[in-house]
């Protein structure tokens, strides 16, 4: 089986530095669950990358494809958070995405959307990154960014 890390390299890309805290809250919190195994929970990435958020309400301001980018770089933000709690070829599972997309009253493709973060984690993860999910739309999110994802993973941890 192929490293996380090697499938990043064949994906072409590269781990962002794990996104810093910017309000009163941690960006993960590790809970022990049994021997050598903890639930990672991992605080909203929102989609900003390089320092630049990308905003914009879908699908009037930002088309869905731009929206589906931006989850993946929400879903690059989380496995960047995964890698610096635990490690990536620690993940054993990922259990849960929680995906909020800044659209519409009338706009119902909110799934479609955060399929682009679904798909990237599983192409990095395998099977370990098949989760549940949530995919909800919202009037507002943190700077208007267009994407903001939340995870819950399980992962060894000794």
């Amino acid at each position: 089986m192929t490293s996380p890390h090697a499938r990043l390299r064949e994906l072409g890309l590269q781990l962002p530095a794990p996104p810093a805290a910017v309000a009163s809250y941690v960006p993960t919190r590790l809970v022990p669950v049994g021997e050598g195994r903890s639930l990672l929970y991992i605080a909203g990435q929102v989609s900003a990358e390089g320092g630049k958020r990308l905003t914009g309400r879908c699908p009037d301001e930002v088309s869905v494809e731009q929206a589906t980018a931006a989850a993946r770089v929400c879903a690059l933000n989380l496995l960047a958070q995964m890698e610096a709690a635990a490690g990536l070829d620690n993940v054993e599972q990922v259990m849960q995405l929680t995906g909020f997309v800044l659209s519409t009253d009338d706009f119902g493709d909110q799934p479609k959307v955060i399929n682009g973060a679904s798909d990237l984690i599983v192409d990095v993860l395998g099977e370990a990154g098949r989760h549940t999910r949530v995919a909800l739309g919202t009037n507002a999110l943190p700077s208007s960014v267009t994407v903001e994802i939340a995870a819950i993973a399980v992962v060894r941890t000794s």
